[in-house]
């Protein structure tokens, strides 16, 4: 078991991020083993096509039996949503010789991979930053767009769970792994055991479409973040709403005919945003006008709002 420690004001420190390069470097874990998530497999079986056999190799050995990862190829994002180039840089500067330290802390106690010995490690680091990004270029990229969406989904969620019922309430259904108690943060089922003390430090949040379980760093000596499964990774990979019929496109815009088609239950814009693959602030613009002229209903929960089509709306979706 790993637990954090956290006083009032690493609670109120408490952030959350974004993460590309986490995002990228922890897709491997699926590249490794299709069992993780049946989710993921669409996309694992395009990734594997598109990656070099070379690249591949070395990627997969990035990840140890026990599927831990190398904390240096992580690091803490100093900001809620740092370019990868940025996160890149960052991991390029490292000491070779920090890079393989990790290296081996991950993959112990066996050895390392026959494809990670035999180069120095200032090359073994360049190479292995060459490798993630264009692992990043072909896997995660094109559809880093839409895994925003979904991660951004889920940090709303967790916000208003903040707001609502503080640290108990925000840790409560975000994995069973996971237990709050007496101003201790508990991961289970770790093969690490340590306890951390944040000492002002605040702790970081990231959720992650590819994690399976709570993440934390492999050593005890950084600060305390975690990297959690998110919400809604299971409408990752499903297709938009498929187009409505051309009469209703002209006589409303078929921006506008989508919402009404999805809007047959009540969700809240950064949901609809995120299924539609665009912006919040499209969405609220189309949503205005359709309350406006009575196709649409809104009602509050909490702090979000909830929008439904209306009869008028039920009419002209199915006649």
């Amino acid at each position: 078991m790993i637990s954090f420690e956290l006083d009032v004001e690493d609670l109120a420190d408490t952030r959350f991020a974004v993460s590309p390069l986490h995002e990228t470097v922890v897709a491997l874990r699926v590249l490794r083993d299709p069992g993780l998530s049946a989710l993921h497999l669409p996309w694992r079986r395009a990734a594997l096509a598109a990656l070099d056999p070379s690249d591949l190799r070395l990627l997969r050995a990035l990840v140890s039996d026990r599927r831990t990862l190398p904390d240096v190829l992580t690091p803490r994002p100093g900001e809620f949503a740092p370019a990868f180039d940025t996160e890149l840089d960052l991991v390029r500067r490292a000491p070779g010789a920090l890079v393989l330290r990790d290296l081996e802390a991950a993959h112990a106690p066996d050895p390392l991979p026959g494809v990670l010995l035999g180069t120095p490690p200032d090359d073994l680091r360049d190479t292995i930053c060459d490798a993630l990004r264009r692992f990043w270029e072909l896997a995660v990229e094109p559809h880093w767009r839409q895994m925003r969406l979904v991660l951004e989904a889920d940090m709303t969620y967790r916000a208003r769970r903040l707001a609502l019922g503080g640290a108990r309430l925000l840790f409560a259904d975000m994995h069973p792994d996971l237990r709050w108690r007496d101003g201790v943060l508990h991961i289970g089922r770790m093969i690490s055991h340590h306890h951390v003390t944040a000492a002002g430090r605040g702790l970081l949040l990231m959720p992650s479409v590819f994690v399976h379980k709570p993440s934390p760093p492999l050593s005890p000596d950084e600060a305390p973040s975690l990297a959690y499964p998110c919400r809604g990774v299971g409408t990752l990979w499903e297709p938009a709403p498929p187009p409505a019929r051309s009469a209703l496109d002209a006589l409303l815009g078929a921006s506008k005919v989508r919402l009404l088609v999805l809007l047959a239950e009540p969700l809240p814009t950064v949901e609809i945003a995120r299924r539609l693959r665009v912006t919040p602030s499209a969405v609220s613009q189309q949503l205005r006008i359709l309350h406006a002229t009575g196709l649409v209903s809104r009602a509050r929960d909490g702090r979000q709002v909830l929008y439904r089509r209306t009869s008028l709306g039920d009419g002209l979706i199915d006649p």
